[in-house]
């Protein structure tokens, strides 16, 4: 081979081996960033716990003091907190900004709309055994040695975008026939769309048609003896409240206490209505639309709320007062006796209203069904199927 042609082939070569190292540094490149390009940032905050950098939104209901309506809205990152909350008699939101440090200690500052502090919470940011944020402490005017205890615990709220969850009140008082009643129910606002008018809608008549009963009943009573202006006497009085099972944008299941009382009557009475709404396609549920069809979901709904009533019945002892008969008669697989059930992130909840397993003075009774002893029974495509694990 002469002299040209050795040179022509050595650089040929060498053009093959840049091209050879090129592909392999790319390749070397491209094998480093991709586990970076695939790693998604860690989204935990245990109390004492590294920063978080992703934002999480939680949803408060409590109390300062005596104000028993408090509703709150905190989006924390990392240790840095802001949000809002309102008294739901008053509506106007007060802004809020804060931190949280690793060892849960809060500190939360108020402003008005021009930007005025107007107060300052702290406190502590705690986690229950269940996962459930409680913030507890004591709140106070800037610069002022006064305080109020707050005490403010976390709603199963997991709404996405600037949805969320308020109450809203019917309030009336009627001084000719003795009488007051103060109604909470939830509304959904915020939404982007009208998939929650619906819920809304059912929501208001719950508490509505109670109210109008009440007021049917008040109408047709005989008057007192007494004059109906005397202060001094008891008057009548109706009263309804609502707990958040879980609020998702597909699913809410809403529990709602209604209590009243009907003047000369012995005492009180209270019982729970419930409303669980599928979203999605926009229609209530019943019980049966969460197992497979031909299930025998009541015998083992029943079956494991009797076990669980017995077993709280003999943790309390002679302070019990349930007995194994009223536990059977009220828990057993009746329709009527499982009307008011929530379904929350631990499981399947069971309200018994009081009389229903036991006597006035025990109570109302609660039973938390875990999923896991209902997934062979759960309906696949159904609205709770995805707590099965």
């Amino acid at each position: 081979m002469n002299t040209s042609a050795k040179l022509v082939s050595i650089v040929l070569t060498l053009a093959m081996l840049s091209v050879v190292l090129s592909c392999k540094r790319a390749a070397s490149t491209q094998t480093t960033a991709s586990p970076q390009s695939s790693t998604q940032p860690q989204n935990h905050h245990p109390e004492g716990g590294p920063a978080t950098p992703v934002a999480e939104i939680r949803y408060f209901k409590g109390s300062i003091g005596s104000a028993l309506d408090l509703q709150m809205k905190l989006v924390r990152e990392g240790e840095s907190l802001k949000g809002h909350y309102f008294y739901q008699k008053v509506g106007t939101k007060i802004d809020l900004k804060g931190t949280v440090d690793q060892d849960g200690n809060l500190v939360l500052e108020e402003f008005d709309s021009s930007g005025k502090q107007t107060g300052v919470f702290k406190g502590l940011w705690k986690r229950d055994e269940d996962g459930i944020i409680n913030l507890v402490g004591n709140w106070s005017k800037p610069n002022s040695d006064k305080k109020a205890a707050f005490s403010i615990y976390e709603e199963p709220i997991e709404f996405s975008a600037t949805t969320e969850l308020v109450a809203k009140t019917i309030k009336e008082t009627n001084k000719k026939l003795n009488y007051e009643i103060d109604a909470e129910y939830p509304q959904v606002v915020g939404a982007t769309d009208s998939r929650f008018d619906k819920f809304n809608q059912e929501s208001r008549n719950v508490v509505a048609r109670r109210v109008a009963e009440f007021k049917k009943h008040m109408a047709e009573a005989e008057p007192a003896e007494e004059s109906v202006s005397d202060s001094s006497s008891m008057g009548s009085d109706l009263g309804a409240g609502y707990t958040v099972g879980l609020a998702r944008d597909n699913l809410i299941s809403i529990k709602f206490d209604i209590g009243g009382y009907y003047k000369g009557a012995a005492h009180p009475n209270s019982n729970s209505e419930v409303l669980n709404y599928d979203v999605t396609n926009g229609k209530i549920l019943k019980l049966s639309d969460l197992f497979t069809p031909n299930s025998k979901y009541l015998q083992i709904i029943s079956a494991h709320s009797i076990k669980d009533l017995k077993n709280q019945a003999k943790s309390d002892g002679a302070d019990s007062m349930l007995s194994d008969e009223t536990i059977q008669e009220g828990a057993g697989p009746d329709p009527k006796n499982f009307k008011s059930w929530n379904i929350t992130k631990k499981g399947l909840e069971i309200s018994f209203d009081s009389y229903q397993v036991g006597p006035y003075a025990a109570g109302p009774q609660r039973v938390v069904i875990p999923y896991s002893a209902l997934k062979e029974i759960i309906k696949p495509d159904g609205p709770i199927a995805g707590f099965v694990k």
